[in-house]
């Protein structure tokens, strides 16, 4: 009877503490959601208040009417989904090599690889960088993308699901006289797709909430992300806010219905082996 009562002490304390984590994390932004129904004589009212007396839409219809939304997300799209998929392709072969194949220097390769997640970005932005400036993708939306191709992240994330795929499954393939390429992209890769829908919506997310990179490599305007763009919101002297404020919940409409749509393959561990018992 008492394992019993320490048992459900045990969830309610647990239950509870996980509400209050999750409240922590939704409070901003549902204090950032309501502060943009307000309008603007209220956002600085004496005392401040949660939810807005006299709530509105006019900032939303002010903050499209102002922003150049779709510019914006035109190149932001084009950043997320090209580096996602780059991402993806690059991650996966790589995971699968080192999955999959036997030399040492692969293991020398892993160390290494996982050894640059502990370097600050800051250390690799200015060597990053160059590399940019000679190749001649400063102020270009390629610039954003092939840096960011490659993420130990995603390559271990893949190199741990292929272990788990048995080697006899290869093997039957390459006696069927299948190529290592038609193994990766028909068998391996459609076994992985928990892992391929998992990583695209981090990359995805990654990406569109890039911020320092993109300041520094672009320099035209016609070439902002959502993030720079509602950067130059701010200016030096004064700040639009009902302007900010509800550019940015547009901001996160695309990366709310992404996570939405795909957010069920995310724990989606199902993948058969496709061997017959």
């Amino acid at each position: 009877m008492n394992s019993k009562l320490t048992d459900r002490f045990a969830t309610v304390m647990l239950t509870t503490a996980l509400y209050i984590v999750a409240f922590m994390y939704l409070f901003p932004i549902l204090w950032l959601l309501l502060s943009s129904l307000k309008p603007g004589s209220e956002l600085f009212s004496y005392p401040l208040t949660i939810f807005p007396e006299n709530p509105t839409v006019e900032g939303f219809e002010y903050s499209w009417a102002t922003m150049e939304f779709i510019k914006y997300f035109v190149n932001t799209l084009i950043v997320a989904v090209g580096t996602t998929v780059l991402t993806i392709i690059a991650s996966a072969t790589c995971g699968f090599a080192l999955a999959k194949y036997s030399y040492k220097w692969l293991n020398v390769f892993l160390i290494c690889m996982l050894a640059t997640t502990m370097l600050p970005t800051e250390v690799i932005m200015t060597p990053t960088f160059q590399v940019i400036l000679d190749l001649g993708l400063y102020d270009s939306l390629a610039g954003l993308i092939i840096p960011s191709i490659n993420t130990a992240t995603g390559i271990f994330m893949f190199r741990q699901y292929f272990m788990t795929v048995p080697n006899d499954l290869l093997e039957s393939a390459r006696i069927d006289g299948a190529s290592e390429g038609k193994i990766f992209f028909q068998l391996m890769l459609p076994i992985a797709k928990p892992v391929v829908i998992t990583l695209a919506i981090f990359s995805f997310q990654w990406r569109w909430n890039d911020y320092i990179w993109p300041l520094i490599v672009l320099s035209d305007p016609n070439k902002y992300t959502v993030q720079i763009a509602l950067r130059s919101i701010i200016g030096a002297d004064n700040i639009d806010w009902v302007l900010l404020l509800s550019s940015s919940i547009i901001s996160l409409v695309p990366m709310i219905i992404i996570f939405i749509v795909f957010q069920r393959y995310i724990m989606d561990t199902s993948a058969t082996s496709g061997l017959k018992g």
